[in-house]
């Protein structure tokens, strides 16, 4: 049998690592930005051209690198930071696996200007698809200039797997948020197709945040510190009036490197716990600094996700760092043990008179008199002025004892068959899109609200439970998603117009769904640095909160990127339904109710919404009698 194992050739094992490393545009971004960063840069310049595919360009004043070193940088696994095994324990910089470059180099087409300030000239590397094009020197500054051109040539099927330029840009945005944030000291700049859309001064933490997110954050951000011999936590938290709905603002740094933990992220959620309503998330910015020894950062390519040698202690800690802080900055109530409450009354002015409180009597007043009982022998307990010897009896009629029982089990059967239908499960919910049964024999007499969230009503011999949410939901996505295929807005003016500001991530996304938000109803036009101007909506969408509207729409694109590629119209449709529906919650008047479930019969789809999810339940009447079998 001949021998079938092979080593791989350099070009190849490159390619393999390189989907590993670079995942996408900001992969390889993320990797030259580190790199400028561990050069000792004070300043950053990132150029992009459609989103990475055709350019992606990182400019850096750090301390360059001699041609030797320019040339070797290139080399899988070569690399100034690991010396021995036991480095690995002890990584303090940004890179030291030694796979970016090589990774880059191998997919696309790179050169590279680079210059240390001893030497007068600099050196100039030409590479395409892992080979060395050309090498001469060059003139050019002190630092590192990394061009990218044409990412994924020679693997056209990983091209394929890329996003839309909006999805694909925001993802760059991120991951220049992400290493921008825990160096405030560092001045970045970013250029998208010649727009700028960071430019961020050096300052301090605040200073950086503000920057990146915008104005409105410097009144939302609380101060975090706490020191212990396991590690020290910084940064800061938002108020919880100012939280969303979605996860937005979220950030864990561990020795200034950012990293996903949602175990840890849990301890910060927990801190919230009587703060928040369920459908809201908290928004923090927090910097932990832990002995090296004792993390492991080596598990992962993107080097994202960390192990912690006492990951309970580190959630204890943080836990309690954040409830002190929004405790002490008076966001969160207190007790003071202190100081007893009762005796703090303040004293009574002198000038005040002090007046006797009276007590009216009625000496009349017999409590061994008869009452009413429902026997129908009524004694008046109001006396009346008769005439004769000055008995005061009222005598009530048979019939109206019997009326007033009546009423009494009215009103006792209607209370009971409230509480009965919240206990009702949904087997026998109807089928879908059969719709005959409800939209004849529906009386909208016969209909009320449970618990703010459900809607009852009764249809021939049947009760109905609609999820006002969902119903809302679906109606909504219906209008929309009819308004985008037939691309006939329908839009309501609003007296007055609102502005909203975006952060940059919201900004490119919001500019790239600009023409279907229009298509959508939203009169909505761009005034530049990430303002909107907005002076018309879509018909049932409310007034109240367009800023909230628009936001949670923007953050339901970008939770759902993959699913909006696959299925453009059906999920802008669908992320704006979830963003303008009713909550949970809401009281609803008569009319509001049976608006609601006129417009849901009138839907294509009335028992299941656009995701599956269950809008209708009908109970039977022999279900109902079931209830009462002995």
């Amino acid at each position: 049998m001949p021998d079938i194992i092979r080593l791989l050739s350099d070009k190849i094992a490159n390619q393999i690592a390189a989907g590993e490393v670079i995942q996408r545009p900001a992969s390889a971004i993320k990797e030259l930005l580190e790199n400028g960063i561990d050069a000792g840069s004070t300043k950053i310049d990132v150029v992009i051209k459609d989103a990475g595919r055709t350019l992606i360009q990182v400019i850096d004043n750090g301390c360059g690198m001699t041609e030797t070193d320019a040339r070797l940088s290139f080399e899988r696994h070569a690399t100034s930071k690991i010396k021995a095994a036991d480095d690995l324990f002890n990584i303090k910089t940004k890179g030291f696996r030694g796979e970016a470059l090589a990774s880059i180099a191998a997919i696309a087409q790179v050169e590279l200007k680079t210059k240390t300030f001893e030497a007068d000239l600099g050196t100039s590397i030409q590479i395409e698809g892992s080979k060395v094009i050309n090498q001469t020197p060059v003139s050019c500054a002190v630092g590192s200039n990394f061009s990218i051109k044409n990412l994924y040539f020679n693997v056209p099927a990983r091209r394929n797997f890329l996003k839309s330029n909006a999805i694909e840009t925001k993802h760059i945005i991120d991951e220049i948020e992400r290493v921008a944030l825990p160096h405030p000291d560092i001045h970045f700049t970013f250029h998208h197709n010649g727009n700028e859309v960071f430019n961020l001064p050096p300052g301090n933490l605040r200073q950086r945040i503000v920057s990146v997110f915008g104005k409105k954050f410097n009144e939302r951000l609380v101060p975090v510190e706490e020191q212990t011999t396991i590690m020290n936590v910084t940064g800061y938290v938002v108020k919880p009036e100012f939280c969303k709905r979605t996860r937005g603002e979220q950030f864990f740094f561990v020795n200034n490197r950012f990293i996903k933990n949602s175990y840890l992220q849990h301890a910060v959620t927990r801190a919230y716990s009587e703060l928040l309503s369920k459908d809201q998330f908290p928004s923090f910015f927090l910097f932990m600094e832990v002995d090296p020894v004792k993390i492991d950062i080596n598990i992962h390519p993107t080097k994202t996700e960390v192990k912690f040698e006492d990951e309970k202690a580190l959630y204890a800690i943080i836990n309690s760092a954040v409830r002190n802080s929004l405790g002490k900055f008076n966001i969160a109530p207190s007790l003071d043990f202190n100081q007893e409450n009762s005796f703090n009354v303040p004293p009574i002015p002198k000038d005040k008179m002090i007046v006797e409180p009276s007590i009216n009597v009625d000496k009349n007043y017999n409590p061994f008199q008869p009452k009413l009982n429902l026997r129908g022998d009524y004694s008046n307990p109001f006396p009346a002025k008769s005439s004769g010897s000055g008995n005061y009896k009222l005598n009530i009629s048979q019939n109206q004892v019997d009326a007033n029982l009546e009423m009494l089990s009215q009103n006792q059967w209607e209370v009971n068959q409230k509480q009965m239908s919240a206990n009702f499960t949904d087997e026998s919910a109807l089928e879908r899109n059969s719709q005959s049964e409800f939209t004849t024999g529906y009386d909208n007499s016969k209909t009320s609200q449970l618990h703010g969230k459900y809607i009852f009503t009764q249809v021939k011999k049947s009760l109905i439970l609609i999820d006002q949410q969902r119903a809302h939901r679906q109606i909504l996505f219906e209008r929309f998603l009819k308004m985008m295929e037939q691309e006939k807005t329908m839009s309501q003016t609003i007296l007055f117009p609102q502005t909203i500001e975006l952060d940059n991530s919201s900004y490119a996304l919001m500019m790239e769904l600009l023409p279907e938000i229009k298509v959508l109803g939203f009169d909505i036009e761009n005034m530049g640095k990430n303002v909107f101007s907005v002076s018309g909506l879509p018909i049932g969408v409310q007034e109240e909160n367009v800023k909230g509207i628009l936001e949670d729409f923007i953050e339901q694109c970008k939770n759902n990127s993959a699913s909006l590629k696959s299925n453009h119209k059906n999920e802008l449709a669908w992320n704006l339904a979830k963003s303008s529906s009713i909550k949970s919650g809401k009281k609803l008047s008569i009319e509001e109710m049976s608006t609601l479930i006129d417009e849901l019969f009138a839907c294509q789809n009335t028992q299941y919404d656009y995701k599956g999810n269950k809008i209708i339940v009908t109970i039977g009447e022999d279900e109902i009698d079931e209830k009462f079998e002995k």
